[in-house]
């Protein structure tokens, strides 16, 4: 989930759901201060204390700027993000947002897909989102390389597949 649907899906959850969204987006995704976020996107410092600390509840005006002010900053988080192109289950297993690459901090942006068709779509957006590169299945990998311009990685989960048949045998024998 992007953080604008996290965003939006907070505010739909329940009242508390958008300050807990903001909250986590600021600490764990974009890893940034409230005074950092403030000068990034011209939103009062104060009001988004407020928001934090439960004191005042956000406006329709006010959501609109934060979710502009998330977007802007999500669209080019320093410039980095690998793509990570796979089915709801398999992104819920990932726990790193940002990962320590060599001596560079790179972010992982989740793309979920149930269809080839999803994960074509995916694929092209993650490198419209401006992705450096992004990890695919290896079923589509093929139709993805021939579509984008960023490179594409294969994962193959060997030990999810050995269980996969371990239990499929166990159904039959």
């Amino acid at each position: 989930m992007s953080m604008v649907e996290e965003l939006v899906s907070g505010i739909l959850r329940s009242e508390e759901g958008f300050r807990e969204a903001l909250r986590q987006i600021l600490e764990e995704e974009l890893k940034i201060s409230v005074p950092e976020f403030c000068e990034k996107t011209g939103l009062s410092p104060s009001t988004i204390y407020k928001i934090l600390q439960e004191q005042r509840e956000p406006n329709l005006r006010t959501v609109r700027a934060v979710i502009k002010g998330v977007r802007k900053l999500d669209a080019n988080p320093g410039g980095e993000f690998i793509a990570v192109i796979a089915s709801r289950p398999v992104l819920n297993k990932i726990e790193e947002r940002m990962m320590k690459v060599g001596d560079r901090n790179v972010r992982v942006k989740e793309y979920p897909a149930s269809t080839m068709e999803d994960a074509i779509i995916a694929a092209v957006k993650a490198e419209r989102d401006g992705a450096l590169a992004l990890v695919c299945a290896p079923i589509v990998a093929p139709t993805v390389e021939q579509i984008v311009r960023i490179p594409v990685s294969v994962v193959v989960p060997k030990d999810s597949m050995v269980r996969a048949i371990e239990i499929a045998a166990s159904k039959v024998l």
